[in-house]
């Protein structure tokens, strides 16, 4: 005789592969749904979830923040999501209309309101001028401020790049753990032992890239795009100004002459482009300037998705500017 699913006990509803509708209970071996917009934040929130679960990549590839258009699977996970992790609209400007519609209440996480980030001020260009920021012909002598923290929004004045400096990379996976853990109570030990490893991990990763950059502190080079002041400023480093040219577009012949001069001016060792500028627009800036050419990437568009891409990122950067600023016989 057939007994009705309402009579069964409790024990044979599970047995029967059935799980009672309590809420906020999730099934065994349910993950939690978790979403990071770019890789480097990507990377922290893999290493404070490890052995939890995987939070889910937004922006894949070599997609630009800025201008990134969502794709229906996205914006899927946005909705699902029970926290999802940005840095903020400085960095991911496509998004910020798309995470205010999508994002449950409660659910959005912006690092850069963080407790205890050292915030350091986006420089200003001045127009027609082809440095990023003014700091004469012998290079930048300009000082700031550094200011912590304190969880409240930081404005348009803030340099958004904060992952760049590892000291804000621990912050960020503090932050991170204590949100985990308000929405996941049960794997809240799990999440702040994992964040107190990573922070272990980026103190080792700081003195290792001090090491490696001692020796070239000093050296002056220029950047396409001011992106990597938090790096510079924890490393000690000596950027002499950036050009600012748009990815991809030939600038015109004066405003060539202008950036050759001031690469000159600034008697700039090197040069540093990112991935996405072509070959043919970095060897026309740079023609008759004298400087070596190196590359940087602040968000690791071909680095694997992962905990340890962060790690990787950081090093690929210390070591891309050793080997070019480093005097021929050191390389």
């Amino acid at each position: 005789m057939r007994r009705s699913l309402a009579r069964l006990p409790l024990a044979g509803l599970i047995l029967t592969g059935f799980v009672l509708a309590v809420p906020g209970f999730a099934r065994a071996g349910q993950a939690l749904a978790v979403v990071a917009t770019i890789k480097p934040i990507h990377s922290l929130v893999a290493g404070v979830m490890r052995r939890v679960g995987e939070p889910m990549l937004l922006i894949r590839g070599a997609a630009s923040p800025h201008s990134y258009a969502l794709r229906p699977s996205g914006a899927r996970a946005l909705r699902r999501a029970r926290l999802v992790f940005w840095v903020g609209e400085g960095i991911e400007t496509a998004l910020r209309r798309p995470l205010e519609s999508l994002v449950r209440r409660g659910a959005l996480v912006t690092l850069l309101e963080a407790k205890g980030l050292v915030l350091l001020p986006a420089r200003r260009a001045k127009a027609r001028r082809v440095s990023a920021w003014e700091a004469g012909e012998g290079g930048l002598k300009e000082k700031h401020k550094a200011h912590a923290g304190d969880g409240r929004s930081t404005g348009g004045g803030i340099e958004p790049h904060i992952w760049l400096d590892p000291r804000n990379a621990r912050r960020m996976a503090q932050k991170i753990a204590s949100e985990l853990s308000r929405v996941d109570a049960g794997n809240a030990d799990i999440y702040m032992a994992n964040a107190a490893d990573l922070s272990r991990r980026l103190d080792s990763l700081t003195r290792e890239i001090r090491a490696e950059l001692g020796s070239v502190a000093g050296a002056p080079y220029v950047v396409f795009h001011d992106a990597y002041r938090y790096f510079e400023s924890r490393f000690g480093l000596s950027p002499a100004g950036a050009i600012a040219v748009a990815p991809g577009r030939r600038p015109r012949a004066k405003r060539l002459t202008l950036i050759r001069r001031r690469i000159r001016a600034l008697r700039a060792a090197c040069v540093f482009a990112e991935p996405q500028f072509t070959p043919r627009l970095v060897k026309t800036v740079m023609e008759g300037t004298g400087a070596r050419l190196g590359v940087l990437d602040p968000l690791g568009a071909d680095l694997k998705p992962g905990e340890n891409m962060y790690f990787s990122l950081m090093r690929r950067m210390s070591t891309s500017l050793r080997t070019c600023l480093a005097p021929e016989a050191e390389r």
